[in-house]
């Protein structure tokens, strides 16, 4: 690691804004830890179901406000492919070659998951495993992958939305939550906020490119979009979780309502005031390299973090009987503490998928353009382009 740290620092172009690369980070730690920290798999008269302590425990919420962190991640990514965009253009790199190097980078990771999990699910319904059990996994590892859908979608139609000023699809989110909650209007109309609500920071992103947001912006997203989303909770009856809750009436998340999306804004305005001070704090080589390599394996990390959390689930069943925080219904504190401790485990796991996936994370280069630290090559061009 010693000699790692100095490699990625001589690697890393003078004028990167390394706190994009911070934020970017944050969010997917932020994701892969909400998810561990409020998911549970209950093993339950031989099947295995998905529950939330935010069922049992609504009080936790605040839990929520904390780790649902995608509004950050596609801020990043507005500003991310708006730049990159810029940068293509100017060395004559056509808009077909551009999207389809960033196509690449994200189905060769989202192949590799698909494909394993096609072998493991036709294994556990040939092994007699309850059709219940073999959905409940299977949609724990599919539910990072709509993200990613939207995700790539926005990112094909930059040229026409990096211009757009967010307060469009903001009122596009406005009038389908009127037309659904206040009017009673179909609730298929909230799908529509799929693409509205997370175009809302995309576009903000997108905005950060052309001009760096003052302070002051920073200020009125985080305040404006906190007292909006307080008065959505209190006076118009939206949850207070800002993830699905099973059971639950209304999801803010799933589709996303327009609480989620000022909620949103205001994690943005979070973000935009945070820059300053990691731009400072990423001038330590040690804490860029992490950030950079949180980075480098940001797609592995997203896409397999729930297999990893499923893998120590299904080996704590060798135990004969059901292990509290792992097999247990989330209630109650001791399972929050419990919960707690089988983190590091959750994590243990993910390292061992990131150390065998990752390489479909990163494509091959030549071996010049490595940087090789005890064995283990570190792309060169990579760190540039995280």
């Amino acid at each position: 690691m010693r000699d790692l740290v100095p490699r990625i620092e001589s690697a890393t172009p003078p004028g990167r804004d390394r706190a994009v690369d911070a934020l970017r980070a944050l969010a997917i730690l932020g994701v892969v830890l909400g998810h561990w920290l409020v998911t549970a798999l209950v093993a339950d008269s031989g099947t295995v179901r998905t529950a939330s302590p935010l069922q049992h425990m609504p009080h936790l919420a605040p839990v929520s406000w904390v780790f649902q962190t995608l509004a950050v991640f596609f801020l990043v990514g507005g500003y991310a492919a708006a730049r990159g965009l810029d940068s293509a253009r100017a060395r004559g790199v056509s808009y077909r070659r551009w999207l389809g190097s960033r196509m690449t980078r994200l189905s060769r990771p989202v192949t590799a998951v698909l494909a394993l999990w096609a072998v493991v699910t036709a294994v556990t319904l040939a092994s007699g495993v309850g059709l219940t059990t073999v959905l409940a996994l299977v949609g724990l590892v599919w539910s990072p992958l709509w993200f990613l859908l939207v995700f790539a979608a926005l990112t094909a139609v930059t040229p026409l939305v990096r211009g757009l000023h967010p307060l469009w699809p903001l009122a596009l989110v406005l009038y389908v939550d009127v037309f659904r909650f206040g009017l009673g209007g179909p609730a298929q109309l909230g799908w529509i906020n799929v693409a509205a609500g997370w175009l809302v920071p995309y576009c903000l992103g997108a905005s950060w490119a052309r001009a760096l947001p003052g302070r002051r912006a920073g200020w009125g997203l985080l305040l404006g979009g906190s007292a909006a989303t307080a008065g959505l909770v209190l006076l118009a009856g939206y949850p207070a979780s800002m993830v699905g809750v099973p059971g639950a009436p209304i999801s803010n998340l799933n589709p996303p309502t327009l609480a989620a999306v000022t909620f949103g804004l205001a994690q943005c305005g979070a973000a935009l005031l945070l820059l300053g001070p990691l731009r400072r704090v990423l001038r330590r080589p040690a804490v860029w390299a992490a950030a950079a390599l949180v980075n480098l394996c940001a797609m592995t990390v997203f896409l397999w973090h729930q297999t990893a959390m499923i893998a120590v689930t299904a080996l704590g069943l060798l135990a004969g009987r059901p292990l509290t925080g792992l097999h247990t219904p989330p209630v109650g504190a001791d399972w929050i503490l419990a919960r707690l401790l089988w983190l590091p485990l959750f994590a243990t796991a993910l390292l061992i998928c990131w150390s065998a996936f990752r390489t479909y994370e990163q494509p091959r280069r030549p071996s010049g353009s490595h940087l090789v630290a005890r064995g283990r090559p570190v792309p060169s061009k990579a760190v540039r382009d995280a």
